[in-house]
């Protein structure tokens, strides 16, 4: 069941240098700022928050690296594979395997052509077997999106699935999901903007992007929650939402790159294409941050 994998798992950012170098000293002190400062229960790299999809194979497997000797077993670490075919899949997973992660995160192959349900099924099959790491199916693709059915499905008969990212804001998906799967896996939310009510139906944790931009605020959520303390959720889920709000955007990464900037938190640059936040981005960012007593 990989009860390890619980809580506030934020998807770390990337930091690319100005040569589109990875800024190893910048990934290495966010990491550190996490686990120390903000109390996290685990972390994620090479997630599509981290830009995983312009990474190489050979870049993965450097993030992984940095991150887990940072960690240094203090939290599980989750590598995120967002690749286009089986073969591709396996050979990331691989890549990682020594390093000490404690699942892969895996989005579905999704360019042009939707894979059917029992392709999918297989798809994952194989991915576990080939690897023979734990694999959280990222469901975030709206191309290829899978049902609460079929997930359940995965998870109660593929040995080695043992959860789902879920994403997107639907709340409906999300319970149908948590009810389905029951103990079977774990059932991370990424309903960005609603956070607090998927901890509310039993959602066993999040790896999310306002994770990144927000952590200690995030953990503070997840402890009101545990404990019951439901104005103080609902307190936090307003901060947190005015500042999803602010970052939401197509270049999502780098405006969560502003944020950690403007909270003292080296972060680099995006890669491109993908451009910097705009001066009205960083404008509405940095509002968001002083509203929530984050800056």
């Amino acid at each position: 069941m990989h009860e390890e994998i619980y809580g506030i798992v934020p998807p770390l950012t990337t930091p690319f240098r100005a040569d589109d170098a990875i800024d190893e000293d910048a990934l290495r002190a966010d990491t550190r700022y996490m686990i120390e400062v903000a109390k996290v229960h685990g972390l994620a790299a090479c997630g599509s928050t981290g830009e995983g999809h312009t990474l190489s194979t050979p870049e993965s497997r450097r993030i992984t690296q940095i991150v887990a000797q940072e960690v240094k077993g203090r939290v599980p670490l989750i590598t995120g594979v967002i690749v286009e075919s089986t073969g591709a899949a396996i050979e990331r997973g691989l890549a990682v395997k020594d390093l000490g992660v404690a699942a892969l995160q895996v989005t579905p192959p999704h360019y042009i052509f939707r894979p059917d349900d029992d392709a999918l099924l297989r798809h994952y099959e194989a991915l576990a077997k080939g690897t023979g790491l734990p694999i959280i199916i990222y469901n975030v693709v709206p191309s290829v999106y899978l049902s609460p059915q079929l997930l359940t499905r995965i998870i109660t008969g593929v040995e080695g699935v043992i959860g789902v990212k879920q994403s997107a804001g639907d709340l409906k998906l999300l319970a149908d999901l948590l009810l389905m799967v029951g103990n079977r896996g774990r059932i991370m939310s990424a309903t960005d903007a609603v956070l607090y009510p998927s901890f509310t139906l039993g959602a066993h944790g999040a790896i999310a992007a306002i994770l990144t931009a927000a952590p200690t605020l995030c953990v503070q959520l997840w402890d009101a929650v545990r404990t019951g303390d439901h104005k103080q959720a609902l307190a936090l889920h307003e901060k947190l939402l005015s500042i999803w709000n602010a970052i939401w955007a197509d270049n999502l990464p780098a405006n969560v790159k502003c944020a950690e900037e403007l909270q003292g938190r080296k972060a680099g640059l995006p890669r491109a294409p993908m451009p910097a936040s705009s001066p009205a981005q960083k404008a509405a960012i940095q509002q968001a941050l002083k509203s929530a007593g984050l800056i």
